[in-house]
């Protein structure tokens, strides 16, 4: 849907620091959530946004690669919060090595998160979310980056449970590729990964 140009120029025009591997090691990867603005506040329960994920390769190429996922939670956890401060949507920002390798509530591998990030807070479970400045807190509150289905070859299309504020990627296959360039990222990095969500309309 979109260029790594358009997504290298969004972050420069934020003022968000875009990774080019300047040590020339590869694998210098830039995470990069897309939240769909056309639904606006709309809770849709679909995996429509994005995830991206760009970086030079062992050979100095790019490398662009686009994954559908959620960046808000689902229906179930709008309407049956797990935290009385209300359901957690993550807000707009770069989030420097905010995520790390791990496990994903002691279950398979995901980023977990592993410094604090910006969230939103709706408890009045109305259908829409209140992405309003009162209502932001900041901490480590288990936004991780993870999958959907378990299943090898399938993909998820109801968010439901699966987001309660995490970033799930709805294929399977596009999960293990993702991990995978994300492996090898930490073996020449360290096990550190920035997170940045911005929204479609924001795209150059």
């Amino acid at each position: 849907m979109y260029t790594r140009e358009q997504i290298e120029k969004t972050l420069n025009s934020k003022g968000y620091k875009y990774f080019t591997d300047g040590k020339e090691k590869g694998y210098d990867v830039n995470i990069i959530g897309i939240r769909n603005s056309e639904t606006k506040d709309k809770i849709t329960n679909r995996f429509d946004d994005l995830i991206t994920i760009s970086y030079k390769d062992e050979d100095g190429n790019w490398q662009y690669h686009e994954f559908d996922c959620t960046t808000d939670p689902g229906t179930h956890w709008e309407q049956n919060l797990l935290n009385k401060k209300g359901v957690a949507i993550l807000k707009p920002g770069q989030y420097r090595g905010s995520h790390k390798l791990g496990l994903h509530q002691g279950k398979y591998e995901a980023l977990r998160q592993k410094n604090p990030v910006k969230v939103y807070r709706d408890k009045n479970k109305d259908g829409d979310y209140d992405l309003l400045e009162e209502n932001v807190h900041e901490g480590i509150f288990g936004i991780n980056i993870h999958r959907a289905t378990r299943h090898k070859g399938k993909k998820s299309y109801q968010v439901d449970k699966w987001s309660a504020g995490c970033q799930v990627i709805a294929s399977n296959d596009d999960w293990h590729e993702f991990l995978g360039i994300c492996k090898k990222a930490a073996d020449i990095w360290g096990n550190s990964f920035t997170y940045t969500l911005i929204e479609s309309e924001d795209i150059v």
